[in-house]
Parts: structure tokens; sequence; C-alpha cells
């Protein structure tokens, strides 16, 4: 990839935004009713390849049962509000009434109440109950304190989710999270992340995960290069992962580990261009933020927007344009690529001639510069 010289003792990379590539038509069209996204990982099937975002504003326990059975996937932050209040529906309503200037303060605020771990089987036994899959997200630094109620609970996937995890992080403090014996010693697959390089994943990988999260999550509402500097653009971060995933199949003997793009796709063609860099699913947050059914009323915000001590978020007003399914399936009455997502995506790999994911994967892309 073209190195560009930033000074005389400095050079980097160049590196892409999903806005800044364009998926390119084959010769050879297909009929979007023939297309399959069906998605898979370990055990267990989705009809659509779309994770709903570990995040309050969008997944309660009952947006994750209702995205269950629309054929996806959505995973309860188990360090959210729903593990911390017996019913955090008032304080939902009040974080959607704030302004800008009152929200942070105020979402710290509310996110210093202790996690209860009764709550946290209680809100697992609650979808579990419903039938579809469970899915539900700790940081590194939570999941050797809770662990053990989530398993008890009887969740199918583990989601070990923070701004940026690694393999080997150093502490001085406390006992760091041994990624590689905490994984072999569950009996659930483990979807780990976000990491943004080749080296990274690959470390992430050899840890026996069955997922792993390329991006910083938070997505529209992260401030993480504002504040911290930090930032990987998403295409590049997703094709540098996906080349991982294929030299660890070779390094492990053919142990394939999913590659799931989390963040920054706020619209379909984004979500498009995320599988055609190489991704098996995709983790979204704000696109299903403008649900009816989502619990933030009309706003988003991510973990990272309540950190006590350097918040690197911010509460999004996002509106409200239609129900979960209508997003999700259609009809659509916009153009903008904010409803019918998976619908795009279908239209998208038949554009491009392609009936499966993972033979989208293999699509021609350029680059090209962002729409005006």
């Amino acid at each position: 990839m073209h190195t560009v010289e930033i000074g005389r003792g400095k050079s980097g990379r160049r590196a892409y935004s999903f806005d800044e590539i364009g998926i390119v038509p084959s010769r050879r069209t297909r009929d979007p009713e023939e297309v399959s996204v069906a998605w898979q990982i370990d055990a267990y099937r989705f009809e659509m390849p779309l994770i709903v975002a570990p995040m309050d504003s969008v997944v309660s326990p009952a947006t994750a049962i209702a995205v269950g059975r629309l054929g996806g996937l959505a995973v309860l932050d188990l360090e959210g509000l729903w593990t911390r209040y017996e019913n955090p529906e008032p304080l939902m309503a009040e974080i959607a009434s704030l302004d800008d200037v009152r929200a942070t303060r105020r979402l710290q605020e509310v996110y210093a109440e202790p996690i209860q771990e009764e709550l946290i089987g209680r809100r697992i036994a609650e979808v579990r109950e419903a039938g579809v899959t469970v899915a539900a997200r700790l940081s590194p630094q939570r999941t050797a304190q809770f662990h053990k109620a989530v398993i008890d609970a009887g969740v199918d996937l583990f989601v070990i989710r923070g701004t940026t995890v690694s393999a080997e992080h150093v502490s001085g403090r406390a006992e760091p999270l041994n990624l590689k014996q905490f994984i072999y010693d569950l009996d659930v697959p483990v979807i780990v992340g976000g990491c943004s390089t080749y080296t990274a994943a690959l470390h992430l990988m050899r840890t026996g995960a069955a997922g792993v999260l390329v991006g910083f999550g938070g997505g529209s509402g992260h401030t993480t290069r504002t504040v911290l500097g930090v930032a990987v653009p998403m295409a590049t971060a997703v094709a540098d992962v996906a080349a991982a995933r294929r030299d660890y199949m070779d390094e492990s003997g053919g142990r394939y580990v999913h590659v799931i793009a989390d963040g920054g796709m706020t619209n379909s063609g984004d979500i498009a261009k995320a599988f055609a860099c190489g991704s098996d699913a995709v983790m979204v947050g704000s696109p299903i933020a403008r649900a009816t059914e989502a619990p933030g009323r009309g706003h988003h915000w991510g973990s990272e927007a309540h950190h006590g001590e350097v918040p690197r978020g911010t509460r999004l007003e996002l509106g409200t344009i239609g129900t979960l399914e209508q997003i999700l399936y259609g009809p659509s009455h916009v153009a903008d690529g904010s409803m019918n997502l998976i619908g795009a995506l279908r239209r998208s790999m038949a554009t491009a001639g392609y009936t499966e994911l993972k033979e989208f994967q293999r699509v021609q892309v350029v680059v090209a510069p962002p729409a005006p």
C-alpha cells in the first residue's frame, strides 16, 4: 500500500474509509430474490448478517427479542442501564429530553450506579425465554468479574467488546485478562474486539475467538479520534483483518474466524462495502437507533459517552424514521440508504453478480472520491 511522507521523520500508510471506495459491477447480474444473505457463526445461523451493537439506545431485552425474530442478532450490554436499574425506562426518557450540554454529565451520573449481578441473569433469561439466540457483552475490564453469571444464565454467544482490545494487555495495577485461557475454559463461542490492524487481529484469532470485531465501536457517536487521536479508516481496517483471517486459516490448518465490521456504517451502502472489503457480518448501532421501537427514543449513545474520566462519545439526536422491520427489510420511503438495509445489500450483491456473501467478499472495488 502507498506510503505517504508526513514529514522527514514520519511516514504513514494511506488508508481508506468506506466513503472513499466503490463496488464495481461485474459482467453478470443476478435477481435480488436469488441472493442469500444468511450467515452462520459456530452452531448459530441467522437469516441476515447484521448484529445490533450492545448500546442501551438500541438494545433492550424487548428489541433483542424483536431483532432475533426478524432473523438477526442483537447484543445486550451487560454494563448498561438494564443491569444497573430494575426499570431504566424513566432514565431513558430523561436522557432523551436533555440538551447537549447536560447530556454527558447526566450519562456519567446514571451509569455510576453499580451493576447488579442478579439483573444480568434476569435480562439474559428474558431473551432466552423468547426462543431467540442470546448474545451479551462485557468489557475486558468486567469479564473476569461477571462472566460466570453470564454463562450460568445461558448465554449463547459471549461478546467481549471494548474500544480497543488486545490479546496482550499489560497493566501494573491489576491482573490482566488472559484471553486465550479464558476463551479455552468457556463452553460458548466468543466474539472479541475491537481491533483495526492485521497484527492485532491475528493475535486475537490465536486466542480461539469465533469472531473478531473490526473498528472502535461507537461509530457515528464516538469521538475517539478527537479525544485520543486514535483512528483507522474502516475500509482499510476490514481489509487488513480479512487478510489476517486468510493467513490464520493457513496457520491453523483451516480454522475460520469470522470478521465483523463494527461501527462507522450509517447507511446501506456502507454495509455493502464492508462485505466487499471482507466482512462476514456487520455490527451497527445508529441505523437501528432510528427505529420507533429503539429504547433511546430517537437518540443514540455508546459506552464511550459516559466514561467517568475521559468521555469519548456524544449523545446524538437522530430522530425516528420507521419501524425496526422497515429499517431492516423495507419498504423504504427515503433515498438515503437509511431504510431496507437488507434489501439494499441483496440488490448490491445482485448488481455485482453474486448470490452468496462469501463470494461477494471477492468483488472488485475502486478508490473513488466521496460523493459531494
